[in-house]
């Protein structure tokens, strides 16, 4: 069953006619909050004071796709280098994620990776992380990696996936270069033929890739919420003496918020991924792919929509 409602929210991800149903719907629009911090990028910088406050780190993604256009794509890297300057001015240490079909990677890899390396320069000391999306795209995006970091760059970093049957000779090379990997399960729909299909399997490679990254890479960052990986990937730091400050794990906005909490007051680095933007719709249904609790969150608050006369009542504030 799970499977099955996973493929039906990544499928729903990509339906415009639900997707102009949900932007409109305002309980909607408010669950989603629990997973996006806004659509505005003052609303962003707030929620990551308000993390920092806590004494937690993040990353901050302008939520967006695919362009269908180098206009759009020049525009969308026109707006990162305004979250860059928006990030140098607020004084808040956040990283940057980037998604290099926003780019225009589909249209023009040339011109994608010239936006990305403008990015790059205006960040300076701030890293920035490009986002791995689905198997079709790790080639390429592993190719601009490659030509930038030949470029002299090392602000710069990228995720893999430790469901595709690949990631492991990906997480190689990206050691090799002394690249920083950003470790993830994976969370787009993906035939058998290029990733494994069985929780167990999926976890099984997490855990292998995590220790290979651990012992052997550049300040690995691991991102998930299930408590056994972070578990044995701890057990993994201390059996090897490597220190906390060597790696740090990484979770979604607004899910285990009790969980970023304990593993900060136990030493470690936590770092939170933080989207904003008007384009939130496909993340916010893959997040719902994710996690069965997510979807219930959602129709917890439209039942009480429905209870409350006027349909004025907030949405309940966790899953």
């Amino acid at each position: 069953m799970t499977d099955v409602l996973r493929g039906l929210f990544i499928a729903l991800s990509h339906s415009r006619g639900l997707q102009r149903v949900v932007l409109s719907h305002p309980v909607l629009r408010r669950a989603a909050r629990r997973f996006v911090a806004g659509e505005q990028l003052d609303e962003a910088l707030d929620a990551i004071r308000a993390l920092e406050a806590s004494g937690l780190t993040a990353t901050l993604d302008l939520l967006g796709e695919g362009v269908d256009s180098v206009e759009l794509a020049e525009a969308s890297g026109r707006e990162y280098l305004d979250v860059v300057d928006a990030l140098h001015a607020s004084g808040v240490a956040s990283h940057v994620s980037v998604k290099l079909t926003q780019l225009g990677l589909d249209l023009d890899p040339a011109r994608c990776a010239d936006l990305l390396r403008q990015i790059l320069d205006r960040a300076g000391g701030t890293f920035v992380r490009i986002d791995m999306e689905s198997s079709a795209y790790v080639d390429r995006t592993l190719d601009v990696l490659d030509r930038l970091w030949a470029a002299g760059y090392r602000n710069v970093g990228t995720v893999i996936q430790s469901y595709l049957y690949r990631s492991d000779a990906d997480v190689e090379r990206l050691i090799a270069m002394g690249a920083r990997v950003r470790l993830v399960k994976g969370a787009y729909l993906e035939p058998a033929t290029v990733a494994y299909r069985r929780k167990a399997d999926v976890d099984a490679s997490f855990a292998r890739l995590a220790e290979a990254l651990l012992t052997r890479g550049a300040y690995p960052a691991l991102a998930t919420h299930d408590e056994r990986l972070i578990e044995g990937a701890r057990r993994v730091a201390t059996s090897r003496g490597i220190a906390p400050d060597r790696f740090e794990f990484q979770m979604l906005y607004g899910i285990r918020r009790d969980l970023q909490t304990t593993l900060h007051r136990q030493g470690y680095g936590v770092r939170v991924y933080v989207p904003f933007g008007g384009q939130w719709y496909p993340y916010y249904m893959r997040r719902l792919a994710e996690r069965p609790a997510n979807a219930m969150f959602v129709l917890r608050s439209l039942l009480l929509e429905r209870r409350v006369p006027g349909n004025g009542a907030n949405p309940p504030t966790s899953p």
